[in-house]
């Protein structure tokens, strides 16, 4: 017999038991739809993870000065300034693996337009900030270093600070605010950003010159930076290096013994983000690996109903070799009807995986992921359960004795 043939009658089989032959499939149906949903979710939530850090900044360290101590009491880190506005220089200028490092001083203030208020943090830093970052105007320009050394009363400000100040849509570019009652003209307006794995609102910020920051907001510690040192590194494989240059560099000029702590603290953002994704991808490939024993369930099912089935049509197959069907075209005969069986809830498995992946992703607010390689893996391992679950059946109808098969009751 052909392919094609053998095909027809397979189909013609289990055309006559459609209830039977839906629930047979029903366990790969589950197990495929399982692991294409549970993949598609795991890659979006990684996809998430890197966005929100890729907001945060690119290959980006975060310097933080040390701690104090009094009564035993710890302050924390960023308590106690260490860092001088002599090692951002030596940072910039010594490290060659460094790109861009800015200053951050922070504070919360109240941010008045002329018949609007709104309570927002207050960055005072320089135009690397805006590269370590990779933020862009979306209105207007950032600030400049002619902005830092004149100490200009400009400001650029987030999508969220502008609509709660002017509204939405509006381009208050020119406009006057005021912080701390310190009158700021409106230069630019950011790019959205979004928020933050953790809830933070990146767009709800004013972010002045720190020289400006300096005079005008929040007193300043003479040669100490009353904040943090953001740094950038040229590259992302470049980034642990880079980290290990500047604490050197800072233990050097903080004079630190052999042994002794660091007077500061170096975040690695990449470090975290590594973390994060490989508690992901760890995640997923559990809950796949949870799922894909449905197939291996459905696979079972799938020999069970071939067994009973083999025993329901002995009759037939006795016919059949009777007049002069072969052991191997019985044996391909059930073999294609449990492959049918198998690719048919492995491509059923796949549109309701990708359903629920769908009305998954739009519950949880995350980016959906759908990978064409999990798809065709999928189905072609619910295509090998069925065969390899469906040999034994169709082994035992091959090896069948006509004269006892055409005798059966």
């Amino acid at each position: 017999m052909s392919w094609l043939q053998t095909l027809r009658v397979a189909l013609r089989a289990l055309q006559r038991n459609k209830l039977r032959s839906f629930l047979t499939t029903l366990g790969i149906v589950i197990g495929v739809s399982a692991v294409i949903a549970m993949v598609a979710i795991g890659d979006g939530a990684k996809a998430r993870v890197e966005a929100s850090f890729a907001a945060m900044g690119s290959n980006m360290l975060i310097v933080v000065p040390g701690t104090s101590t009094a009564g035993g009491a710890h302050g924390g880190h960023g308590s106690m300034p260490t860092l001088t506005w002599d090692d951002l220089k030596a940072i910039q200028a010594e490290i060659p693996t460094v790109r861009y490092a800015a200053p951050q001083l922070r504070s919360v203030a109240q941010v008045l337009s002329e018949d609007q208020n709104w309570t927002t943090q207050v960055l005072g830093t320089t135009p690397e900030y805006f590269a370590i970052r990779t933020w862009e105007a979306e209105h207007g320009a950032l600030l400049t270093q002619t902005d830092v050394d004149g100490g200009t009363k400009s400001a650029v400000i987030g999508l969220t600070v502008a609509e709660k100040l002017f509204g939405p849509s509006a381009n208050p570019v020119g406009q006057i605010i005021r912080v701390k009652n310190v009158p700021f003209t409106v230069v630019g307006v950011l790019t959205k950003k979004g928020q933050s794995q953790f809830g933070q609102d990146y767009d709800d910020t004013v972010v002045v010159p720190v020289s400006t920051f300096r005079q005008k907001i929040q007193g300043g510690l003479g040669n100490y930076i009353a904040g943090s040192i953001m740094v950038s590194a040229v590259s992302s494989e470049a980034t642990q290096r880079t980290e290990r240059q500047v604490r050197a560099l800072l233990r050097d000029r903080h004079r630190l013994q052999p042994g002794a702590d660091d007077d500061f603290s170096i975040r690695n953002l990449a470090e975290i983000a590594n973390a994060s994704q490989e508690g992901t991808r760890t995640l997923t490939t559990l809950l796949a690996a949870i799922a894909a024993v449905s197939l291996l369930v459905g696979g079972i099912g799938i020999m069970n109903i071939m067994l009973v089935s083999v025993t329901e049509r002995t009759r037939e197959i006795g016919l059949r070799m009777a007049v002069g069907a072969k052991p191997g075209d019985i044996r391909l005969q059930f073999l294609v009807e449990a492959l049918v069986l198998a690719v048919a809830g492995g491509l059923i498995g796949v549109t309701l995986g990708l359903g629920a992946a769908r009305w998954l992703a739009s519950s949880f607010g995350w980016q959906v992921l759908y990978r064409p390689d999990v798809i065709i893996i999928a189905v072609g391992f619910s295509g090998l359960v069925g065969v390899g679950f469906g040999f034994y059946p169709a082994h035992r109808a091959s090896r069948l004795d006509p004269i006892t098969a055409l005798r059966f009751e």
